[in-house]
C-alpha cells in the first residue's frame, strides 16, 4: 500500500514537471512571436479646446441665465457656428497645443517627438504650435534632444510659441529659447543658464574600512571623477574644461535664437521671476497659458495633441503598487 502511494506521488511529481516544461516552452514561443510583430506602442490623442471652452461657457450660462435668455444665446451661437462653417476653411488658422512636463531624465522627450512628428504631417505655415512647458532642467543630452525636436517646428516655418506657467530653468530654458515667442506668468521662474556636476566620493570611507577599489581605464580621461577612487586635480581640471565647453554651447544656442539678449549678463546660473526676465529679454511677454489660449480661441481652432503609450500588465501592476505605497506613506 505504501509502495503504491509512493509510486503515485512520483508520477504526480513527474506530471507537474512535464506540464511546467510545456508551459515554459509555450511562453518562449509566444514571446518570440510577439517580438516578430511590429506593433504601435502608443497613439495620438486629440482634444478640441474650442469645444471644451464652449461647453464650459454653455454650462455656466445655463445656470445663470433665464430660460428665454439661454435660448437666445444658443440661437446666436448656432448662427455664428454656421457662419464659420460656410467661410473658407483654407483661411482658418489651427493652433496645436503640446504639454511638456520635464523631469531630470527628460523622460517626456519620447512623447514630444511623436507629437511633433504627427503635427508636422498636417500643419501649415499659417498655423501655430504652442508648447506649455514646465521644467527645472536635467541631463544635457535629453534636453538637447528636446530643444532639437522643437527646432523641427521652426525649420518647417511654422510659428512656435512657448508658454511657461511655473518654471523653465536650465535645460527647460534651453528648450524655451528656440521658440519664435516666449511667454511666461509673472511669478514663473526663468533662467539658470549654467551647467553643474555633483557627486559624492567614498574613497576616504573605503580606505578607513580597509576596502580596496580597482578601476582600470584605457584612455586618460575615460573617467575624470570617481565615486570610489581617489580623485586627482588633473581629473578635476579636465571635468571643469568639459563643463565650460557645454556651457559655451548652451550660451551659443541661446544667442542664436535670442540675439537681443545680453548673454554674458544672464548666463551666470541665476534665476529670475517673470517680470524681471522680461526686462532682461529672456522672454517676450507676461501671461499665463490659460489666458493666451483663451484669447487665441476667439480667432483660431485649438487642438491639444498628446501621445499616450500602452502599458504592459507588469507596468500597470508596478504603477498601482507605487500609488499604494505613496498613499500608505502619506507622500
Amino acid at each position: 500500500m505504501l509502495d503504491a502511494s509512493l509510486q503515485l506521488l512520483l508520477f504526480s511529481a513527474k506530471a507537474v514537471i512535464v506540464v511546467c516544461l510545456i508551459l515554459i516552452l509555450l511562453a518562449g514561443v509566444l514571446m518570440l512571436l510577439s517580438r516578430g510583430k511590429e506593433k504601435l506602442k502608443g497613439r495620438i490623442c486629440i482634444k478640441n479646446l474650442n469645444r471644451h471652452f464652449s461647453e464650459t461657457t454653455e454650462n455656466l450660462l445655463q445656470e445663470i441665465l433665464s430660460k428665454k435668455q439661454f435660448k437666445k444665446f444658443l440661437k446666436e451661437k448656432n448662427k455664428s457656428e454656421k457662419s464659420k462653417k460656410e467661410s473658407d476653411p483654407d483661411r482658418q488658422k489651427n493652433i496645436y497645443v503640446l504639454n511638456f512636463q520635464g523631469d531630470i531624465k527628460g523622460s517626456a522627450v519620447a512623447s514630444l517627438r511623436e507629437e511633433i512628428t504627427a503635427i508636422l504631417n498636417i500643419a501649415k505655415p499659417k498655423d501655430e504650435v504652442v508648447v506649455r512647458l514646465e521644467s527645472g532642467g536635467g541631463v544635457v543630452h535629453a534636453y538637447g534632444l528636446a530643444a532639437s525636436q522643437l527646432l523641427r517646428i521652426r525649420e518647417q516655418h511654422i510659428p512656435l510659441t512657448v508658454v511657461i506657467d511655473k518654471v523653465a530653468a536650465s535645460g527647460g530654458y534651453m528648450m524655451a529659447c528656440v521658440a519664435n515667442k516666449v511667454l511666461a506668468a509673472p511669478f514663473s521662474i526663468i533662467g539658470s543658464i549654467g551647467v553643474i556636476v555633483q557627486l559624492p566620493n567614498f574613497h576616504r570611507l573605503l580606505k578607513e574600512k580597509r576596502i580596496d577599489f580597482e578601476q582600470i581605464m584605457a584612455g586618460n580621461y575615460k573617467r575624470t571623477l570617481s565615486l570610489f577612487g581617489e580623485n586627482t586635480e588633473e581629473g578635476r581640471d579636465k571635468l571643469r574644461e568639459e563643463i565650460e565647453e557645454i556651457h559655451t554651447l548652451f550660451k551659443g544656442l541661446i544667442h542664436d535664437y535670442r540675439p537681443r539678449l545680453d548673454i554674458e549678463k544672464v548666463s551666470t546660473g541665476e534665476i529670475w521671476l517673470g517680470k524681471r526676465a522680461l526686462e532682461l529679454n529672456l522672454i517676450d511677454g507676461l501671461t499665463t497659458s490659460d489666458d493666451y489660449l483663451l484669447t487665441q480661441s476667439k480667432q483660431a481652432s485649438l487642438y491639444e495633441i498628446s501621445y499616450h503609450t500602452k502599458k504592459s500588465w507588469v507596468e500597470k501592476l508596478s504603477t498601482n503598487a507605487n500609488v499604494l505605497k505613496e498613499n500608505f506613506l502619506g507622500f
